[in-house]
């Protein structure tokens, strides 16, 4: 352990962090991932639904030592995440720059060749497998990208052609498909760049190609996207494409891409639809910090209930120092507010399992959106509404139950007769905390007002309605 990585670990144990033992705290082996029999959501290999609550760690085998690695995934597994997003190959010059053991991961730039050396630690991809076994113990798959884009799409200062072409993407996806087999994850391929001709159209194929060769097409693949964009527009038909990624970016206003998730949730042939990448906590909102400042809990909580209200099988959340690792001593990237080993504990990372444990309280596989569910005003801007203040639904399709997300103190009407029963009990659910407050029983008839806890503010409900005859729990 370096001075650096020693002096971080005496102050986190100051702190109260306590690492865990792997040995002495095993988890289940986790099940195999696959699309449901509806092709709406994701499952485990006998069916059971799978609900993505994913972090973005971009740098985490790149940036992270083996102590900072336990660091991090024990407070994701605290947290209920269910998903880390991370980079083989990073962005902050992951070619280039050795990883936190002094290692590179291709002998001479070659993404053919990667750098192997024998024994267990010896390596970049030691270092990886080490990374993506621990978090698979903790509970979390590994959603693997074999590249950030710039590799496959970017000529830059130094490299005069992108490393990869399709010979060689095909031939490092075989042996990643390969060394990764056996290992609980999701190929994420793409990187945060546009497909702007065929070459890179054939790169990405090429890798996806390999990489099914190699794993004997055992894990579920998709693509990751520039901002505003998605996997659809240049991938929607092909079979590799397991689910469609958005990338709905770094705004804070609903009719900013978060609108899309629907678009996608709606296009045939049916795929299930993740945004892979809303705004970031303490990011630069539409990166332009000096006008509009950095985000907020309730900005990275709105996207949450938008996406999953709207059609989405699960949800990614970010935190601008954790997704570069940033830490004092590292040149940061558009305004870092805190080291990364603080910002993993910031209000909205612990808030997203809220949106997870309600999804997961109500039956998962039959649920849609469906806005019917508010009555729209006669001035709609208020109702549904638009911007940072936009009302979304979704219920079972079999009408047992519906959620709405009321994202300011604000009357508003619903529609009873889309829940089914004669008599309909309901509750609000608070997204910062998790818990559930009673507000009555009601006959399902016509259309009932309500307004949330908190008239007048910016702060965010859910209104939970149920037939009560299914008598669904209301407890955390």
């Amino acid at each position: 352990m370096n001075r650096i990585s020693f002096t971080l670990t005496l102050c986190l144990l100051a702190l109260g962090w306590t690492p865990a033992i792997q040995a002495e705290q095993p988890t289940a082996a986790l099940p195999a991932l696959r699309v449901s029999d509806n092709n709406r959501f994701l499952v485990t290999a006998d069916g059971k639904p799978f609900f993505w609550l994913a972090d973005t760690a971009w740098e985490l085998f790149h940036r992270l030592n083996r102590d900072e690695t336990r660091l991090y995934l024990d407070v994701r597994a605290r947290q209920r995440f269910t998903v880390v997003q991370a980079v083989a190959i990073g962005e902050v010059d992951g070619h280039r720059v050795p990883n936190a053991n002094g290692h590179l991961p291709f002998v001479d730039l070659d993404p053919a060749r990667p750098a192997i050396v024998d024994g267990p630690d010896n390596d970049y991809w030691d270092h990886v497998d080490f990374v993506v076994d621990y978090a698979n113990s903790h509970g979390i798959y590994i959603g693997f990208l074999p590249t950030w884009g710039r590799y496959w799409h970017d000529p830059s200062r130094d490299d005069k052609q992108p490393l990869f072409t399709p010979e060689n993407a095909e031939i490092y996806g075989r042996w990643l498909g390969q060394r990764y087999r056996d290992k609980q994850l999701v190929w994420i391929l793409g990187g945060d760049r546009n497909v702007d001709n065929d070459t890179h159209r054939a790169i990405i194929r090429a890798m996806a190609k390999g990489l099914s060769e190699g794993d004997g097409g055992v894990h579920l693949m998709t693509f990751h996207p520039r901002g505003g964009g998605g996997s659809s527009q240049y991938f929607h038909d092909d079979a590799w494409l397991s689910f469609n990624m958005r990338q709905n970016g770094h705004n804070v206003e609903f009719n900013r891409n978060y609108q899309k998730t629907l678009e996608d949730y709606n296009r045939q042939p049916t795929k299930p639809v993740i945004d892979g990448e809303p705004i970031y906590e303490d990011h630069p909102i539409s990166f332009k910090a000096d006008d509009n400042g950095h985000s907020i809990a309730a900005d990275v909580r709105r996207p949450l209930y938008w996406d999953l209200f709207t059609g989405a099988c699960g949800h990614t959340y970010g935190h601008h120092s954790v997704w570069q690792m940033w830490q004092p001593g590292r040149g940061p990237i558009n305004r870092p507010l805190m080291p990364w080993y603080e910002a993993i504990h910031q209000p909205g990372a612990n808030q997203m399992q809220f949106g997870r444990r309600l999804i997961e309280l109500r039956p998962q596989l039959n649920r849609i959106p469906d806005d019917a569910v508010i009555v729209a005003d006669e001035i709609q801007s208020s109702v549904p509404g638009t911007g940072r203040y936009r009302f979304c639904a979704t219920r079972d399709a079999d009408g047992s139950y519906a959620f709405v997300y009321v994202p300011v103190g604000r009357k508003f009407k619903v529609r009873m007769d889309k829940i089914t029963g004669t008599e309909v009990v309901a509750h609000w659910y608070n997204p910062r905390t998790g818990q559930f407050s009673f507000i009555g029983n009601f006959s399902n008839v016509g259309e009932r007002e309500f307004e949330s806890p908190t008239p007048g503010e910016v702060l965010d409900w859910i209104l939970v309605l149920d037939d009560v005859s299914k008598r669904y729990s209301s407890s955390p």
